[in-house]
């Protein structure tokens, strides 16, 4: 691609193209991008041109949003030619797609196609300014009769006459809203499906995949933190639910569950991260993060974090919806009614869905969610009417607007990916409670909460677990137990023995060191031993990640090394009868089995590395 120097395009459209083009003869197809947002539902159709060489794509930003960060990196990405909206609006194209009504979108050739960028049209949005078609940033609560965005005349109707020449729905209950808000625009309307929903169709068999790559372990639920943007949203500061939903809950999620037995991520809009920046939201998440909370992608990974989840906490954006369509449990943590056209299905669903409840324990309000858990059938039976058609109903409308007849190969999307493997560390300071069962046998239950969890009863011990890199550092004087992960040949740390050796020596007060060396496997170091090895002893049902984080091993044994009589003596014959007979690390409801074995061969022994006495 070439340009000029008034930053206009030469190649492939221009006013001198056919000079310097390879292919002049190709259909133009202008994709329309309004934000970041819109840009997700059309990165959805544009594979549905694969492979066609008559078919020249182009892609352009109306510059209207003001969610503008973000949109050119992702242009950029798609290697598509990008033409200037100035440009662009003077090209001969021979089809237009957007999936937004900001900006103008009168060109001055090409049909257009105007796709919904979430679960139909559900928001009420107040009436777009007159010079620009951009909807006010707002919310619409409280705003009374603002229209409903994508089906009111304010933003279907150009002096009267449809802005698109398809309007495309995905269930005929829209097009039944459509037809009493905006009778002109009902002749543009076709039926053709969610292209979104239908690639999280198709991946549903890879549940287990995206999970994995989540680090989401056998045995734990997953809790996906899911808001759209504004102020009355899951993460906004507005007064719906109460105030600011999100900080009290994440709190409430580091001190009542579980790290072993749960695992958090969060699914926040476009407009979250490039309205407040990424790393603005990587900073007010850091703690959270810090604590194991997954932060996903909204661009590349929310899709596959939806298909994985146990349970949703979240507010009346499409995400919400899409989990309730896919039969997953929802806690609604906000649900402003009045921001929501009232005939949409999705009104319906809000008033049905269980509501969160800020004085009540959330972990038992997630335990009972799942437990009592039974799909409302409206989210399934209106987010589309022909699930799995979206392709070949798309392509074809697309074909048709253009005159063009479609390829002879059957139209698909594209399979999501799977996502890069994220092994969700804490390196907030555990607060682990552990009870001895019997020989050889541990409760453990890890915490990543800011304080200590409720004082144990009576036949259970509390100590601190701290990772090497945490922030809190102040605490790694205070340990029990300090333990990293990493590669067990990663030259910087030496080698786990080294490792190990070292911290004891530089940390007097903590007892025992681990090094995790990969899902199912840690190096151990009790305080005047010689280093150990455990190892899970693999389940059933694994699919070759450990049940349990080994580094919950390493406070199992820290807990049977302390339990009962005091002193070294007793320590080492708890010790030797591990070795002997392993271990049994029970979290949650599951029970783990773990091999304690020397890290060096016997008879290879050789000076300790640290010095004596087990300090529990």
């Amino acid at each position: 691609m070439a340009y000029g120097r008034t930053g206009r395009v030469r190649v492939p459209v221009g006013d001198d193209a056919t000079r310097w083009t390879t292919r002049s003869k190709c259909l133009r197809v202008l994709v329309v991008v309004h934000n970041v947002t819109a840009a997700t539902r059309l990165l959805d159709v544009l594979p549905l041109f694969d492979d066609d060489w008559r078919v020249q794509l182009l892609v352009t930003c109306t510059g209207s949003s003001a969610f503008a960060a973000g949109t050119a990196e992702l242009l950029a990405d798609t290697g598509v030619p990008v033409v200037p909206y100035e440009q662009a609006a003077e090209t001969e194209v021979d089809l237009v797609v957007s999936a937004s009504f900001g900006g103008q979108l009168d060109f001055s050739a090409g049909k257009l196609a105007i796709l919904s960028h979430g679960v139909g049209y559900t928001k009420r949005l107040a009436t777009p300014d007159t010079g620009h078609r951009t909807p006010d940033t707002g919310s619409g609560a409280g705003a009374g009769a603002a229209p409903v965005f994508g089906l009111a005349p304010e933003w279907l109707l150009s002096q009267g006459v449809p802005v698109a020449d398809a309007l495309v729905l995905s269930h005929p209950e829209q097009y039944e809203r459509l037809r009493i808000a905006c009778p002109e625009a009902a002749p543009t309307a076709v039926l053709a499906g969610d292209p979104c929903f239908d690639r999280m169709l198709a991946a549903r068999p890879y549940r287990e995949r995206f999970r994995r790559a989540l680090g989401v372990r056998p045995g734990q639920r997953l809790v996906l933190l899911n808001s759209t943007w504004n102020s009355d949203s899951l993460v906004g500061d507005g007064e719906v639910g109460g105030g600011d939903v999100i900080a009290a809950l994440l709190d409430r999620v580091a001190t009542e569950f579980p790290v072993d037995e749960y695992r958090f991520a969060a699914v926040l809009h476009p407009n979250v991260w490039h309205g407040h920046g990424p790393g603005q939201i990587r900073a007010w998440l850091d703690r959270a993060r810090r604590g194991g909370l997954a932060l996903i992608d909204p661009l590349k990974g929310w899709r596959q974090a939806l298909l994985a989840a146990d349970a949703v906490i979240g507010d009346h954006g499409s995400v919400t919806y899409y989990a309730a369509a896919l039969g997953t449990p929802v806690l609604l943590g906000a649900a402003p009614l009045d921001a929501l056209d009232p005939a949409a299905p999705i009104s319906a669903f809000m008033r049905e869905a269980p509501q969160l409840d800020p004085e009540a324990s959330l972990a038992a309000q997630i335990e009972r969610l799942i437990a009592r858990h039974r799909p409302l059938p409206g989210p399934a039976g209106f987010t589309t009417s022909v699930p799995g058609e979206s392709a070949e109903r798309l392509r074809r409308l697309f074909y048709s607007m253009m005159g063009a007849p479609e390829p002879g190969w059957p139209a698909s999307l594209k399979p999501l990916p799977l996502p890069d493997y994220e092994a969700g560390t804490a390196t907030v300071p555990f607060h682990v409670l552990s009870q001895v069962l019997g020989p050889g046998e541990v409760a453990v239950s890890r915490r990543a909460g800011p304080r200590p969890m409720v004082s144990p009863d009576h036949d259970e011990e509390l100590h601190v677990a701290v990772h090497e890199d945490t922030r809190d550092v102040d605490q790694l004087d205070l340990a029990d137990v300090i333990f990293r992960d990493g590669a067990p040949d990663d030259p910087r740390y030496g080698s786990p023995s080294v490792w190990t050796a070292e911290v004891l020596r530089r940390h007097q007060g903590c007892s025992l060191a681990a090094y995790v060396t990969g899902l199912s496997a840690c190096v151990v170091r009790v305080r005047g031993e010689e280093p150990l090895r455990l190892v899970a002893v693999p389940c059933a049902d694994a699919g070759g990640m450990s049940g349990l984080d080994p580094a919950a091993y390493a406070s199992a044994l820290y807990a049977w090394l302390a339990t009962g009589s005091p002193g070294a003596a007793a320590a080492d014959k708890r010790l030797m009868q591990a070795m002997a007979d392993g271990l049994s690390v029970r979290a949650g409801t599951r029970l783990h089995r773990v091999r304690v074995v020397p890290l060096t061969p016997p008879g290879m022994t050789g000076m300790s590395e640290a010095g004596r006495g087990f300090t529990g």
